[in-house]
Formats: structure tokens, sequence, C-alpha cells
């Protein structure tokens, strides 16, 4: 990717066509700037006939065409929107018939992508949004006429596979009384069982233990899982996770609820109501038969994959092979502070300011990796907050973080690094603060000496001219000495330090002072 560019890319699935349009930028990486949802339901019924009824090929067509205008509206090229059809297009008898009449009548051509190739897709957009462990992890989507199945650590693609088992065909096929009776229940579960048996033998010969789930399906369960703990359903999912205790809690309290019952359910899409039920039952299998601990969810997918395979020559995943790190943090981070403007130089010398302030500190603190990682993107998004306003940048960064949609990061590390970044100036922590009140005792203390640590950075660089070039601290029991090197006379510097550093001083229990060493 040589320069800026927008790209449009539509999943036309059996349950549901999606359109998600980003802006592709050298600099800023992959940046979302719009996407839609119909909830289409092109295979209804064509499960067993092996045919798209007329009705759903009709209210298909519109869509595209209603989606082919926004994506020109929002300044996507025609030749840059790209169509892929999955399970209930691949199957029909009369798919060539609906692919022509999308041609004939909005200029796209659609490519019917096979089962693999779709799980490859899938891979490539999870990737994208949600950090893979050193273990090898799970990773399903469940659509509507077919689930995919992939199993990759960071580097390695272990397994690909596309079974025949998606919500839509098996509400079909298997259930015909509301709630689901008994014998089809079991019945759904056997057959799970059965399709599912290569992919669990594969993750046990692995040791896979966590699962990444993308899909309505699973977002919706998700949903549903926070409302019943009294959490709010309208928040970001992505990279939040439940545990098979709160899935199950979920499972027994809808399991013997109606259709008009589950209407009622907070997070519950109203067009799902029906395809749930196998949904839950087949979520319960893979807990069960995988034996897995939690599930992480993904809010990318096979349509983001489709964005990164069309920007890159990206290599196919039939074969385990190993592949190049992707630092989907670093990446997500780096978006949202080109989407808000940021000070680069600025940002980037507060980073390495903090990197060596922590390292400097190890003794007092004992933290490790990811909170001095979570302390560099906090300084890197500190200042954010300008796009909004000056007198109170430092709540309004803490505002963007929280709403920003990062990725890779669980909700938990994203509360930390918005509250360090809150941090960074005026009032030091305070339960008086709501978002600084949500964390956790044990995260608290990490943003309490984070934001130490950034409060002092920022105030060695007050006037933006990064002056002073390295930092080394010198501990005793009751006082840390730092010794600044610069380029000249850093007064303004320390002076501003100096207001900032009472926090540090009552987290440490030492005193702080500053002196300054001219660089030779």
């Amino acid at each position: 990717m040589t320069e800026q560019k927008r790209i449009a890319a539509i999943d036309l699935g059996t349950n549901s066509f999606h359109m998600v349009i980003v802006e592709a930028d050298p600099d800023k990486g992959i940046v979302e700037v719009d996407r839609v949802k119909e909830m289409i339901c092109i295979g209804r019924g064509s499960i067993s006939t092996k045919m798209l009824n007329e009705k759903a090929i009709e209210d298909g067509v519109a869509t595209l065409k209603h989606f082919v205008l926004l994506a020109s509206q929002q300044g996507v090229p025609f030749c840059d929107i790209i169509a892929f059809a999955t399970s209930a297009i691949r199957e029909a008898r009369n798919r060539d018939h609906f692919i022509r009449r999308v041609f004939e009548e909005t200029g796209l051509k659609v490519r019917v992508i096979s089962g693999v190739e779709e799980a490859q897709f899938i891979y490539y957009g999870v990737r994208n949004a949600v950090a893979f462990g050193e273990k090898p992890d799970l990773l399903f989507d469940i659509g509507g006429g077919s689930v995919e199945f992939v199993i990759a650590d960071r580097e390695r693609v272990y397994h690909l596979e596309s079974r025949k088992i998606g919500v839509a065909r098996m509400l079909e096929r298997f259930i015909t009384t509301d709630p689901v009776s008994t014998s089809e229940l079991h019945l759904l579960e056997q057959f799970f069982a059965a399709e599912l048996y290569s992919s669990v033998e594969r993750a046990a010969a692995l040791g896979v233990r966590r699962a990444i789930a993308s899909s309505g399906t699973s977002e919706n369960i998700a949903r549903m899982i926070r409302s019943l703990a009294g959490q709010s359903a309208e928040v970001s999912l992505n990279n939040s996770s439940f545990t098979r205790k709160e899935f199950q809690k979920l499972y027994r309290e809808v399991m013997s609820l109606n259709s008009e019952e589950r209407k009622k359910l907070t997070g519950l899409d109203e067009k799902r109501v029906d395809l749930i039920v196998p949904g839950l039952i087949l979520v319960n299998q893979i807990f069960h038969l995988f034996k897995l601990d939690e599930v992480v969810i993904s809010d990318s997918a096979l349509r983001e994959g489709m964005v990164i395979d069309f920007l890159q020559d990206t290599p196919p995943l039939d074969a385990p092979q190993k592949l190049p790190r992707s630092n989907i943090r670093k990446q997500s981070v780096v978006e949202l502070a080109y989407r808000c403007n940021w000070d680069k130089e600025h940002s980037g010398h507060i980073g390495a300011l903090c990197m060596q302030l922590f390292d400097q500190l190890q003794s007092l603190h004992g933290f490790g990796e990811l909170e001095r990682e979570l302390l560099y993107y906090s300084a890197i998004l500190h200042n954010i907050g300008t796009l909004i306003s000056i007198s109170a940048h430092h709540k309004h960064s803490q505002y963007i973080i929280l709403n920003g949609e990062l990725r890779g990061f669980t909700p938990e590390q994203i509360l930390m690094i918005a509250n360090v970044a809150r941090y960074h100036r005026k009032s030091p922590p305070s339960e008086k603060h709501e978002p600084y009140r949500q964390l956790k005792l044990k995260h608290r203390k990490v943003v309490d000496f984070l934001a130490g640590i950034l409060r002092i950075a920022n105030g060695l660089d007050r006037g933006h001219r990064r002056n002073i070039t390295a930092v080394k601290a010198s501990i005793a029991d009751k006082h840390i000495e730092l010794v600044l090197k610069g380029h000249e006379q850093p007064d303004i510097e320390i002076w501003a330090a100096r207001r900032m550093k009472p926090w540090l001083e009552s987290v440490t229990g030492r005193t702080i002072d500053f002196t300054y060493q001219e660089e030779v």
C-alpha cells in the first residue's frame, strides 16, 4: 500500500448482508469510515431446496444498490468495491441467476468463495482485531449456513475448516418446537458433536483452552450475558470475553423461553429471536467439546479480512506456515492518534521519557512488559483530547480512548490506558472519578504509578521542544534523584516537572529532586 485509498467490502451472508467502508493509509493504517448491515435472510428456505427464492433475490439486489450508492457517497471508487458471497449463495442452484441480476442492476461482480477461503479471510480479519496468544487459540465464526473454525497462535495457522452447521441451516433442519424440545435439543447436540470431531481432535492435540468468536450470533450472546450481569449492552464488545460459567447462566435462562419471551431479552437482535436457539446450543457444545475456559469476542471478521487481502498479497493458508507478527495494539493506537490529529513528535518524546523512567524505577514498582506497554500507549494518546478542547483535554483524551474502539486490548486494559492518560495533568487519580472507581484495586495501583511517571514526563517536555534527551534515576530509602541530560539548560522543564512530582512522591513515599547534566 503506497497511497491513501478508500475500500468497501461487502459480505453476502446467509442471514445478513454487511458492508464496511475503510480508509487505508500508509501511515494511519486501516481506519473504519462506515459500516451497514441488512438482515436479508437470503438463505431462508434455501437450505433444503437449494434455491434462492425470488423475494430474497429482490431484497438482496435492492440492498446492494443502496450499498453501492453509500460507498460512492463515501468516496469509494467503484473499482474498489469488493463483494464476496458465502454459504447460501454458494450452494444455491440458481446462484448464477442472482449474480447476473446483481451485475446487471448494480455493476458489482460478486465473487463466490469456498468455505476454506471464507475461513482464511475471517482469520485475517480477526487477527487484525484480537491478539492471539502464545498458545494456539480456536477461532470460530457462526454464520447462517456454515461455521468456520481456525486454530492459530501469534505466528502460525494449524487448522482451517468450514462445516455446514450454520444457525439458519440448523433451525430449518432440526427445530420445529418452541421452546425447543428435549429430543430436538439432544439430536442437535449429537449432530454438532459429529461435525466438530476433527477440529476437536486437532485442538486437543495443540492444548487449546481459549476461543475467539466473531459473528452476530456470538456478539448477541455476549450482549445478553452483559445484560444479565447488569452491565450495559451498548458498549464495544471487541476483545471482551465471557466464561463458561457466565454462558451457562444465560443458556439455562434462555433455553426455556419461547419466541415471544425471547423478544424481550436485552441485547438480542429481533431478527435473531429464533436463530439464537441453535446458536446457543452450538456455543454450549463448543465450550463442552473443546473444554474451553473462555470465549473472546472479535468485531472484525470476513469483511475486514477481505480488505486486508485486497490491500496486500497475502499467502494462502491451506497448510501450517509461519506468518509475520502483527502488532495489533500499536497499529490501533496509532490509527486513533492520527484520527485525532496528534502531535506526533511531542507524544513520541513523552513516550520515550516514560520508558526511561519506567525502567529506571523498576525496583520500586515491580511491573512487567504489559504495564510498560500500557504506559507507552497512554503517553502516545495523552494529548488527543485537544481535538475537542485545550482546557480540559485530559478528560477528553480519557473519553476518546474509552470510546475509540482500540483493538487487541481487553476492556480492563483500555480503561487503564484511559485513566493514565486522563491523569497526565491537573488532579491526580481519585475515587471521585467514575472511570477510576471502575478499576479493580490491583489495576488502580498500576494506574497510580504509571500516571505519576506520565505526569513527570509531561512536565519534562513542557515547552514541546524535546530538550531533555535522557533521564537517570538514583534511588535511596527516602529520596529519588533524577539526573537530566539535555541540549540546553532546562529551567522551564524542571519548573514544570516539580509541579507534577507530588503524586509520584506520594505513591513511592520518596521525595524527588531534579539535577541537570549538560550533554557533552
